[in-house]
């Protein structure tokens, strides 16, 4: 483990082994090291990543820094994991928010090829860190926020992350471009709409999806069952659907309420849920890396 000098000599345990925190050096990765995760932010990626793969150390890096580089395959493991062997050193692991949408749209591209996709996203609060889980519990207003411009409790926010000139936020435009990159397919119409809820952990997405082609929806929702990883949740009878109480703590993506969207030809409505900090951050580096090992060790 390796982080900045304040945090040297902590001491975590994990799985019954303790590990103390070394200082990051330019010389931390001339131990012949395998792979290395990096989950430090876009600053120390862009410095520390290179160096490790010039040690043959393969990086799979956590921040956004090389996802747009077209030199850096952008993966989810489920969906291109192909892609990730093309690597010169490093491979990015996409947003969360990208991530859990992938596993839908990739099943149903391959079917019915996509036309135009429209994303709202409600995502948790643990996505933007541990001061903005302060801001959720400061129920009264009583304390300073220490993340978001305004109150998170009982609110919500079309705010994530810096707005661009085109009036998108960061985040979205990350989904957007992420999307295209990921299912190879660069002119296909995307746009989005993220939004911060007061929910501590998982993300909910609203996707509407049109297809080049009609669909029946049993056929529909097979092919959605047959993906890896993604379960279908869709009985309303029941009221069975995804929920971010539910989707935490595990690495797959529910999705459900599928129906078909009138208002167009051949259009489609989906609710996709996921751990935002599993599948959406740390559990698709650590596939990614189990991929590796099983080509290189």
């Amino acid at each position: 483990m390796f982080a900045s000098k304040k945090s040297a000599g902590e001491v975590f345990s994990i799985c019954g082994n303790s590990y103390v925190v070394e200082e990051l050096t330019e010389t931390s990765f001339n131990r012949g090291f395998d792979f290395a995760i990096f989950s430090a932010g876009g600053e120390i990626s862009k410095k520390y990543a290179p160096i490790a793969a010039s040690k043959n150390c393969i990086v799979v890096d956590n921040s956004s820094y090389f996802r747009m580089h077209d030199d850096v395959p952008l993966v989810v493991p489920e969906v291109n994991i192909e892609d990730a062997f093309l690597h010169h050193g490093i491979i990015a692991n996409p947003n969360c928010s990208t991530i859990q949408a992938m596993l839908p749209l990739k099943a149903l591209d391959e079917k019915y090829h996509i036309k135009r996709v429209v994303y709202s996203t409600y995502q948790a609060v643990s996505g933007a860190g541990k001061d903005a889980l302060c801001d959720l519990e400061n129920i009264d207003n009583s304390k300073p926020l220490k993340k978001f411009p305004f109150p998170i409790y009982n609110n919500c926010l079309p705010h994530i992350d810096v707005f661009m000139e085109n009036g998108y936020s960061k985040e979205e435009m990350k989904m957007i471009n992420e999307t295209r990159k990921i299912l190879h397919r660069p002119d296909l119409r995307v746009t989005a709409t993220t939004v911060r809820v007061p929910v501590q952990n998982s993300h909910s997405e609203s996707i509407n999806v049109e297809f080049e082609k009609d669909f029946q929806i049993d056929d529909l929702l097979d092919t959605l069952r047959n993906f890896p990883n993604l379960i279908v949740q869709d009985d309303l009878s029941k009221n069975l659907y995804p929920m971010a109480i539910t989707a935490t703590g595990h690495d797959e993506v529910f999705v459900g309420r599928v129906r078909r969207d009138e208002s167009v030809k051949f259009g489609i409505n989906l609710w996709v849920v996921s751990d935002n900090i599993r599948k959406g951050a740390a559990s698709n580096a650590i596939q990614i890396v189990e991929k590796l090992m099983k080509k290189y060790i």
